[in-house]
């Protein structure tokens, strides 16, 4: 009995598997993928914007309109957001030292310098940035097209790990550094750093090298603020394991494979 081709079903749930031997009607789930998973692995966005999307009714497969969270779909089905045709891209990964002036934006209103403008040139796959720096901010700069990795690195319970070099318009006492390591109260809750500690010696007490796993806004400024410094120059050197060796101001490479592996077992 010739089987019948699965292309242009939906499939709400893995639940509704019919198997059996010799039905010529059975339908494969195995291969057989989430919606907001589609949509994530394209380079749209993360799962969970993408459930938002899927639930606002812009999202169509094989040209309906699908908004049911949970919906499965075939790797052979045509998906549209907003319009657009989409397929899955190849996964790319890409550091950037950051300079300063630039922000952390695909697009800005107001015509400032973004850091997409440094990587116009990286892949012709629609990569964005993981996390963010602030405009006076320096250092490391995950971009992507991984949504599910994306969203990992982001989450505050993967503790991913980050490194800053942080020069002070004055020396920081050390009676304040024991007053960070026990922690600070922030109008936005408590933060307690991993680590902390002049960077040269101590007779250069203006550079100090802050370890932390906190991704709330900037969170290193606002340390230093609450005890009456201010942040003169702010770079992260250190992110989930990446460095910036060899890896000059304003520009970007490729991970390595190696490089990648280790961001996925995070």
């Amino acid at each position: 009995m010739e089987r019948k081709k699965n292309r242009g079903k939906i499939h709400k749930s893995s639940k509704n598997r019919r198997t059996g031997s010799g039905q010529g009607d059975a339908i494969k789930t195995d291969n057989l993928i989430r919606l907001n998973k589609y949509l994530a692995n394209a380079g749209v966005c993360s799962r969970r914007e993408a459930d938002k999307l899927i639930a606002s009714g812009i999202v169509k497969v094989n040209g309906k309109i699908v908004a049911e969270l949970g919906t499965k779909i075939s790797p052979d089905d045509k998906v549209q957001c907003g319009g657009e045709t989409l397929k899955k891209e190849k996964h790319r990964y890409f550091l950037l030292n950051k300079p300063k002036d630039y922000i952390t934006t695909s697009d800005d209103p107001h015509d400032r310098n973004t850091v997409m403008m440094l990587m116009k040139h990286a892949s012709n796959e629609r990569i964005y940035p993981v996390g963010r720096l602030d405009r006076n901010t320096l250092g490391l700069l995950l971009f992507t097209n991984d949504g599910e990795l994306a969203k990992k690195l982001t989450h505050p319970k993967y503790n991913v790990k980050k490194i800053y070099h942080v020069y002070l318009n004055k020396p920081l006492e050390k009676s304040d550094i024991i007053q960070i390591m026990n922690g600070v109260e922030l109008e936005d809750g408590p933060i307690k750093p991993d680590k902390i500690s002049y960077i040269t010696s101590e007779n250069d007490k203006k550079q100090i090298g802050l370890e932390l796993h906190s991704g709330r806004n900037r969170i290193v400024r606002r340390i230093f603020e609450h005890l009456g410094y201010k942040v003169v120059k702010l770079d992260r050197t250190f992110f989930a394991g990446l460095t910036k060796k060899n890896l000059p101001r304003g520009k970007w490479r490729e991970l390595t494979r190696e490089e990648i592996n280790i961001l996925k077992r995070i």
